[in-house]
């Protein structure tokens, strides 16, 4: 790599990670939330959820800024952005404000990942793209996995309050090495945004997002539930409606012509859904079911972060050169093998006998599937609409996040006990199958250009 090419690479993980250790840090805090601030366990989904809501309907919004307007201006405005919302979150009397502030944090949160992935596609080509996208994976992956390890030593030993203030540090190294960088963005003349999009696609997904998570409280026959269900779903479909017939989409429908790129979509929504509910649901029992701290349920993700580390730049550099629709395909199955592991947890719980094995495994499936999956959806679109492929690709992650732990409840029974584990574990590995399915039968190593065919790079953004 050349030094800009590293300094590049280095914000592309500091933007990102601090989104992606945020996303997960709450895990382990929400106990202490709950504690303090009170609400249960639909304010815990809330606090979860709002950061999803704004995150995975903005980020489409944010990819067409950044395609149109420059990737290190949308860069700067989520940094900014996210430092204040954090801080506001650090201090919130109520749990109201908490997820306002988590809403506002999602938001700013949309406009760094795509804007990071841009910029290692738009400066990186070949092999090389392939390794630098493994980098990128390993790190920002590692980020939404230690998250909770994080948290919980700031939850048992200072504040839960705290935790959310830290990430201003890699904000502020990210902001003077982008002043370091010394590059400015071009923009386009003719660049138009779609606000109507963005405000149908946040209202709709927020509509049904609230159906929900509150069902289980009013039940479907409330006319507020079937009514804000009913709305979100069409006000969203209002706006796939619009995609079709606006001059400048949030979402450009003719790129679900691309094969790798819509197979690769629907394998995110599964593996993502399972990834948001291991997540979600091994930090929170460990810690309300089986007695743990806050500080050993996060190091419970520690074994997995390691094999993430140690396993997804060579993964990326195998993908780049094999293809990835082996590792599309026997990623997730691992995962699955790992979640159903997990069915021997019993109480009182044995880390090293019933957690260790499931997440050792986990962690290897983990570092197989998510750098192939990234440069099979990325390499399958033209460099110059690799803004907009990042966001769309990142917003059906998180929408797939969003969506699972709205119907938690549902999932687990109304009770986050041993059977409500072993319910959401059994889940995980339906949901990490039905990823490999997708990947077996849809990505096609052909509709991967070789390095050689691909468009030069961009220099301007």
């Amino acid at each position: 790599m050349s030094r800009s090419q590293r300094l590049i690479l280095t914000i592309a993980i500091l933007a990102s990670f601090v989104a992606f250790l945020d996303g997960t840090l709450i895990n382990v805090a929400l106990p202490a939330i709950e504690t303090e601030l009170g609400g249960g366990l639909t304010t815990q989904q809330w606090v979860v959820d709002a950061y999803l809501i704004t995150l995975g309907s903005l980020i489409l919004l944010a990819g067409s800024i950044s395609d149109a307007f420059g990737r290190l201006l949308v860069l700067r405005i989520g940094l900014y952005g996210f430092a204040a919302a954090s801080v506001v979150i650090a201090i919130a009397p109520d749990p109201v404000i908490l997820i306002i502030a988590r809403a506002a944090q999602g938001a700013a949160g949309a406009f760094l990942v795509p804007s990071s992935l841009a910029l290692i596609t738009s400066r990186f080509d070949g092999a090389m793209r392939g390794r630098a996208i493994g980098i990128w994976t390993a790190m920002t992956t590692g980020a939404m996995i230690v998250g909770p390890l994080i948290g919980g030593v700031f939850v048992d030993y200072l504040s839960w309050r705290i935790a959310f203030v830290i990430n201003v540090v890699p904000i502020g190294i990210t902001l003077w090495l982008l002043h370091t960088l010394g590059e400015r963005d071009e923009r386009r003349p003719d660049a138009r945004i779609d606000w109507i999009g963005a405000a149908l696609c946040t209202f709709g997904l927020g509509g049904a997002v609230f159906a929900l998570i509150e069902q289980p409280n009013l039940g479907w026959g409330s006319p507020v539930i079937w009514g804000t269900f009913t709305i979100g779903i069409l006000l969203f479909a209002l706006f796939l409606w619009r995609q079709r017939t606006a001059t400048a989409p949030m979402l450009p429908l003719d790129l679900f012509r691309i094969r790798n790129f819509w197979t690769g979509n629907i394998t995110t929504l599964f593996v993502y859904a399972a990834l948001s509910l291991n997540g979600f649901v091994v930090t929170v029992y460990l810690q309300q079911g089986a007695g743990f701290s806050a500080t050993l349920a996060g190091l419970a993700s520690l074994p997995t972060t390691v094999m993430m580390v140690l396993l997804s730049a060579s993964m990326g550099s195998l993908s780049d050169r094999f293809g990835p629709r082996l590792f599309m395909t026997v990623g997730p199955l691992i995962m699955a093998g790992g979640s159903l592991l997990l069915l021997t947890v019993t109480d009182p719980v044995n880390y090293w006998l019933q957690l260790l094995p499931g997440l050792i495994l986990f962690g290897l499936g983990l570092a197989i599937t998510v750098s192939p999956l990234t440069a099979a959806i990325l390499g399958a679109v033209d460099p110059a609409r690799s803004g907009i492929a990042s966001a769309v690709n990142n917003a059906v992650s998180r929408i797939a996040g969003l969506l699972i732990i709205a119907t938690l409840a549902t999932i687990v029974a109304g009770s986050l006990d041993l059977n409500g584990f072993h319910r959401a574990v059994v889940v995980t590995a339906g949901l990490m199958v039905a990823g490999a399915i997708v990947s077996f039968l849809g990505i096609r190593t052909a509709d991967i250009a070789p390095a050689e065919a691909r468009p030069e790079p961009a220099t301007g953004a």
